[in-house]
C-alpha cells in the first residue's frame, strides 16, 4: 500500500516562516479579545481575534475555566452586530468552546431568535450549533423548528438541517428517527446538496434494517435522483445491497447490475467514475460484466484531470491484481502515463504495466523505468520494486534483465525500508529461480562492499552462508565475506565470522583457507568476534559438518560429542576461570530434567537454565505438560500461550520468587518459581495469597502448595484463576508469599524444631492485554494483509497526546499490543515526523491479527495515529481498538 507523501522538515519549517499566526500567544490574544467589548464593534478586527481564538483551540491551547467563560460572554455580545460574516465566526466560537449548561441556555434565546429570522445564512448557522450544543431536552423543544427546516425551500437551511441530524444521529438517534418523513421528502428536492445530505442521512436512520435499505435503494434506482453527490452515494448503498444479497442468490443473475452499467453513462465524471469502481469491485465479477466499466477508465486514462487520470490508473492496478487480462487492452495508454508529471499516477502506472505485460514487453518497460526511478520517492520506489519481484517470478527466463535492475537501483542511494526491499527481492528470486542464484549472491556480495545498514548486511552474510557453499565455486564468495572482518563495525564482524565457519564446514577444499582466516580473527577488538573464531577453529580442526537444522549446528560446533545443549549451558555456567580449561569431555551425556524456571540464588551457583522464552514448540510442549499432570488443572483445556518470567522480588533477598504467566481460554494459571537461599532454614507448606480485588473479571478457582522448600532446590506453587472465555481480561494481583518456616542444621541438614508460621511481602502482578496475544510474524506483510481481506477491517484514528519522541510512541504501543513487528517497521528513523510500522500475532483463540499503525506528529510534541486492524474474527478487530482506547 503505497503511503502518502509527507513533505521534507524544511518544506515544513518554510510554511511556518509565511504562516500569519507565527508566534502568536494565548495571553496577548486574550487581551485583543477585550475589542469585544467595544460600544462600536469593528467586525473586521473582532473577526481576526476570534480567528486567533480558534486557532489556539484547534492546535491543542487549553482555556482555563475563567478564561473560556469571560471569552464565550464577550462573543455573545457580537449577536449585536448585523454583519453576516462576523456572526458566522461568533457561531463557530460558540461551538469550539463546547458551552456548559448553563452558559447554553444562556445563549439559547439569541440562536432561537436566529431560527426565525428572514436572513437565510442567519437560520442555517443557528440551526447548526444549536444542534451541536443542545443537549437531549432542549433538542425536544426546537424539534419542531428542525423538521420545518428540513423541508424549507431555501437550499442552504435545509442542508444545515439535514447535517444537523446526521451528527445528532450519534447522540440521539431516537429523535432523528421521527423525522423520517421529512427527510423522505427532501430525498425527492430538486437542490443537488439538500438531496446528496437526504440520502446520506435517510440511509443512515435505516441502515440496521436490511430490507429497508434494500426498499430504498430499489425506489431510487429508478431514476430520481438528480445530484450527481447523491448519485455516487445511492451507487455505494447499491454495491451494498448487491453484496450482501450475493449469498442468497441463487441463479447467475446479479441484481441492480443493469443500474450500475447504465450510471457509466451519466454526464457527471464522478458518477461514471463511482459506477465504473463500483463494478470492478463485484464479487465474482465476469469478463463480460468488467469490459463496460473497464473501458471508462480506459478513456479516463487520457482525460487532462489530474484526479480522473489517478482514479482510473488506481483503479485498474487493483483490477489487474485479481483479471490481469481485463486490463491488457489499456496498456498502450497506460505506457503514456510513465512520463505524467504527478509521480503518484506514473507508479501506478508502472505497476500495473508490470502486472499485466506480457513477456516481450519486459525489457522495454525496463527501460522506461530505469530514468523514472531516480525522480521518485522511497515509498513508491518499494511499490515498484515489488512489482520487479512479481514479474520476474511470473517470467523466471527473464530474471538476468529483472536481476540486473535490481542490483543496479540496489547501488544507488535510499533509505533503509527502500534497500530492505531491494535485499529481500533479490533473496526469493534466488530462492525461487535455480538459475539466478550465483549472479543474485555476486550481486548482493557487491552491495555489502558499501552497505551502510548493519542489519542488511548481517541478513545477507547470514544468507550467504546458507547458499554460498552450495555454488559451483565458493571461493568466489570469500573475499568479500573476509572484508567484512576488517572493514565493518563488530556486529557485521561476528556475522562474518560465523559465515566463514559455515564456508569451512560445508566445503573441504576451502577448510585449510578458512582456518588461516578465522585465526586471525582471535585478535579482534570485540569479545564476540574472538569467542565465535575459537570456538570455530576447535570445530574446523576436526570433522566439518552440515549445517541446517539445530542438531546440525549442534554437531558442526562440538564434532561428535552427543551432548545434550541443556547439560553444556549448565556446565559452562558453573565453570569456574582457573588454570585449568574447560573440558567438554566432562559434560555428562545423560539429559536431566531441568525446572520450568527459577532464579538465581546471590553468591551460588546457578542451577539450571531458568524459564524458557515465548515461542519455541518445545517451551510451550514443557508447560503444558507440566500443567496437564497437575489434576486441578487438567480440565483447563489447550494452553494458549506463556509468558516469559516476572521477576516478585529484589536481588539479593532472602527468598528470590518470580512468576510464569500460562494463558488458557477461560483461565489463568499463575506459576510461582520460588528458590530459598537461607543455608539454616527449611520452608515447608509454601504458597502465595493471590487478592484479585483490583482484578474484579477474576475468581480464583484452584491452587497447589510446594510441601517442602529446601535451600538452593528450586520449587513451584500454583494458583489458578477462572476468567470470561475469549476476553481479554486485565487486573492487578498482590501477592503474599505464606509458609511454615524451620531451623536447619547446617551439618546434618536436619529441621531443629518443628517451625514457626511467616510471610513474605511480593511485588504486585499485572494481567495485561498484551498477555492475550502471541507473537507470530509474517514472511510477507503485504500479502497477508491482502489475503486477509477487509470483511473484519476496522480503522479509527487516535491521539497519543505528548511524547518524548515518535520512536518512544511507536515502542508503547507495540508493548500495548503485545505484536510482533514485521519487516524492520519498529524502527523509526530520527528526526522523522510520520512513520508507518507493521504487526502481526494471534490473538486468544488462535485468530490471526494483522496491524497497520501510522503515526504522525501534530503539534509541538503531540503524536497522532491511525490504526488499521484485519482479522479473520470481527470481535477480535474490535477487541485491539478497545485495547488501543483504554491503553
Amino acid at each position: 500500500m503505497a503511503q502518502p507523501l509527507i513533505k521534507k522538515d524544511d518544506d515544513r519549517d518554510d510554511e511556518a516562516d509565511y504562516s500569519p499566526f507565527l508566534g502568536i500567544e494565548k495571553g496577548a490574544v486574550l487581551q485583543e479579545a477585550r475589542v469585544f467589548n467595544d460600544p462600536q464593534l469593528d467586525p473586521r478586527k473582532c473577526s481576526q481575534v476570534i480567528t486567533k481564538l480558534l486557532y489556539l483551540l484547534n492546535q491543542g491551547e487549553t482555556f482555563t475555566k475563567v478564561e473560556a467563560t469571560e471569552v464565550f460572554f464577550a462573543v455573545t455580545k457580537l449577536f449585536q452586530s448585523r454583519d453576516i460574516g462576523l456572526r458566522r465566526m461568533v457561531y463557530l466560537m460558540i461551538k469550539e468552546l463546547s458551552p456548559s449548561s448553563d452558559e447554553v441556555i444562556i445563549v439559547t434565546s439569541s440562536l432561537m431568535k436566529d431560527m426565525n429570522s428572514k436572513t437565510d445564512m442567519y437560520r442555517a448557522n443557528a440551526i447548526r450549533v444549536l444542534c451541536r450544543i443542545t443537549d437531549g431536552t432542549l433538542l425536544t423543544q426546537i424539534e419542531r423548528y428542525l423538521k420545518q427546516a428540513i423541508v424549507d425551500k431555501n437550499p442552504v437551511v435545509a442542508s444545515a438541517a439535514l447535517v444537523s441530524g446526521i451528527h445528532l444521529l450519534q447522540t440521539n438517534p431516537e429523535i432523528v428517527k421521527r423525522w423520517s418523513n421529512e427527510v423522505q421528502e427532501a430525498v425527492q428536492s430538486r437542490a443537488a446538496l439538500v438531496q446528496f445530505h437526504a440520502l446520506a442521512l435517510l440511509h443512515q436512520i435505516r441502515q440496521n434494517d436490511r430490507l429497508a435499505v434494500s426498499k430504498l435503494v430499489t425506489s431510487l434506482t429508478r431514476g430520481t435522483v438528480r445530484s450527481p453527490l447523491a448519485q455516487c452515494l445511492l451507487i455505494r448503498y447499491t454495491s451494498q445491497v448487491i453484496r450482501e444479497s450475493a449469498a442468497n442468490t441463487q441463479s447467475g443473475d446479479r441484481p441492480f447490475y443493469d443500474f450500475l452499467e447504465g450510471c457509466l453513462r451519466h454526464k457527471a465524471e464522478m458518477v461514471i467514475f463511482e459506477a465504473a469502481r463500483a463494478i470492478t469491485e463485484l464479487s465474482g465479477v465476469t469478463s463480460r460484466e468488467l469490459t463496460p466499466a473497464i473501458t471508462v477508465l480506459q478513456l479516463f486514462l487520457s482525460s487532462s484531470k489530474h484526479v480522473l487520470r489517478f482514479a482510473a490508473v488506481r483503479t485498474l492496478n487493483k483490477v489487474a491484481m485479481t483479471h490481469p487480462m481485463a486490463v491488457t487492452n489499456c496498456n498502450i495508454d497506460m505506457e503514456s502515463l510513465i512520463s505524467d508529471q504527478n509521480r503518484s499516477i506514473a507508479t501506478l502506472a508502472i505497476t500495473t504495466l508490470l502486472k499485466t505485460g506480457n513477456e516481450s514487453s519486459v525489457d522495454r518497460l525496463m527501460k522506461q523505468i530505469t530514468n523514472f526511478m531516480s525522480d521518485i520517492a522511497d515509498e513508491f520506489k518499494i511499490v515498484v520494486v515489488e512489482a520487479i519481484r512479481s514479474l520476474c517470478l511470473k517470467f523466471p527466463l527473464k530474471y538476468r534483465s529483472l536481476m540486473n535492475f535490481l542490483s543496479n537501483i540496489l547501488r544507488e542511494e535510499g533509505g533503509f525500508e527502500y534497500k530492505k526491499a531491494i535485499v529481500d527481492s533479490i533473496v526469493i528470486l534466488i530462492r525461487d529461480i535455480p538459475e539466478a542464484k550465483e549472479s543474485g549472491l555476486l550481486h548482493l556480495c557487491e552491495f555489502i562492499e558499501d552497505c551502510e545498514f548493519t542489519y542488511l548486511s548481517t541478513q545477507i552474510l547470514h544468507f550467504l552462508g546458507i547458499e554460498g557453499p552450495k555454488t559451483s565455486d565458493p571461493c568466489k564468495y570469500i573475499r568479500y565475506i573476509y572484508n567484512r572482518v576488517h572493514l565493518e563495525n563488530a556486529t557485521v564482524r561476528a556475522a562474518a565470522v560465523s559465515t566463514l565457519a559455515k564456508f569451512g564446514a560445508l566445503v573441504d577444499a576451502l577448510k585449510p583457507r578458512i582456518f588461516v582466516l578465522l585465526r586471525r580473527c582471535l585478535f579482534d577488538g570485540d569479545d564476540e568476534v574472538r569467542d565465535r573464531a575459537t570456538l570455530y577453529l576447535k570445530t574446523l580442526a576436526g570433522d566439518g559438518q552440515v549445517v541446517e537444522t539445530d542438531k546440525d549446528m549442534q554437531a558442526f560446533l562440538f564434532g561428535p560429542l552427543d551432548i545434550p545443549l541443556v547439560n553444556l549451558e549448565t556446565s559452562l555456567k558453573n565453570y569456574e576461570p582457573s588454570e585449568e580449561p574447560f573440558d567438554i569431555h566432562s559434560v555428562p551425556k545423560e539429559v536431566k530434567s531441568q525446572p520450568l524456571a527459577e532464579k538465581k540464588a546471590p553468591g551460588k551457583k546457578p542451577t539450571g537454565l531458568g524459564a524458557p522464552p515465548i515461542g519455541p514448540p518445545s517451551t510451550v510442549d514443557a508447560y503444558e505438560r507440566l500443567l496437564s499432570s497437575i489434576p486441578e488443572f487438567s480440565n483447563f483445556g489447550k494452553l494458549f500461550k506463556s509468558s516469559a518470567p516476572v521477576e516478585l522480588t529484589e536481588a539479593e533477598t532472602e527468598y528470590a520468587v518470580n512468576v510464569v504467566k500460562h494463558i488458557f481460554d477461560g483461565h489463568v494459571v499463575f506459576q510461582y518459581n520460588c528458590t530459598n537461599t537461607m543455608p539454616d532454614q527449611l520452608l515447608e507448606n509454601v504458597t502465595v495469597i493471590v487478592d484479585a480485588s483490583d482484578a474484579e473479571e477474576f475468581s480464583e478457582v484452584a491452587s497447589k502448595p510446594l510441601r517442602s522448600l529446601p535451600y538452593d532446590s528450586p520449587g513451584e506453587t500454583f494458583v489458578a484463576f477462572e476468567k470470561p472465555e475469549g476476553v481479554p481480561a486485565v487486573g492487578k494481583f498482590s501477592n503474599i508469599l505464606k509458609f511454615i518456616v524451620n531451623e536447619v542444621d547446617p551439618t546434618t541438614g536436619e529441621a531443629e524444631d518443628d517451625g514457626v508460621e511467616d510471610e513474605y511481602q511480593l511485588e504486585d502482578l499485572e494481567v495485561v492485554a498484551a498477555d492475550y496475544m502471541m507473537k507470530v510474524g509474517v514472511s510477507n506483510f503485504r500479502n497477508a494483509w491482502e489475503s486477509m481481506g477487509p470483511d473484519f477491517e476496522r480503522v479509527d484514528e487516535y491521539g497519543l497526546g505528548p511524547r518524548e519522541s515518535l520512536a518512544e510512541a511507536v515502542s508503547a504501543v507495540i508493548s500495548l499490543l503485545g505484536m510482533q513487528p514485521c519487516e524492520g517497521t519498529e524502527v523509526v528513523p530520527s528526526n522523522s515526523r510520520s512513520h508507518s510500522c507493521l504487526l502481526s500475532g494471534v490473538f486468544i483463540g488462535n485468530v490471526r491479527v494483522l496491524v497497520s499503525l501510522q503515526f504522525g506528529i501534530d503539534g509541538p510534541k503531540e503524536v497522532a495515529m491511525k490504526l488499521a486492524v484485519r482479522s479473520e474474527d470481527e470481535s477480535v478487530s474490535d477487541a485491539i481498538h478497545e485495547i488501543v482506547a483504554s491503553g
